[in-house]
């Protein structure tokens, strides 16, 4: 079976089309390989990680799918929340902080490359 882990990097605080076509893009290919049966773990990493805090809204654009594809989102990594000062956004929105590789600097960020090790493919949006 395919395993694909998609990362989302965008920035919601950029307030730009290009931002949200790419969390939008992530997700319609969480959507869909869900429907296909096949294993996928969506990841916010980087400046991606303030998503956490807008998905979460009811009202916004992409709330809808992202309920669709919630049981397919592992997290958020920890140390990028507390290096882009979103740990407490990130912890209200209820998905989890992920610190399981550690680095120097931080308290902790997603280790991608266990996806690998486990035979994903990564995507990156």
């Amino acid at each position: 079976m395919t395993k694909t882990a998609i990362v989302v990097y965008s920035d919601p605080a950029a307030q730009s089309q290009e931002a949200l076509g790419r969390l939008f893009n992530a997700l319609f290919l969480a959507y869909e390989l869900k429907e296909k049966k096949q294993s996928v773990a969506v990841l916010f990493q980087g400046t991606g990680v303030r998503w956490a805090a807008e998905l979460v809204k009811s009202d916004h654009p992409a709330h809808a799918l992202f309920k669709a594809v919630e049981d397919t989102i592992v997290g958020v990594c920890g140390g990028c929340a507390d290096v882009f000062g979103a740990t407490a956004e990130a912890e209200a929105s209820g998905l989890a902080l992920l610190r399981n590789k550690a680095i120097p600097g931080t308290n902790g960020i997603i280790d991608l490359s266990a996806y690998l090790d486990d035979g994903y493919r990564i995507l990156t949006f």
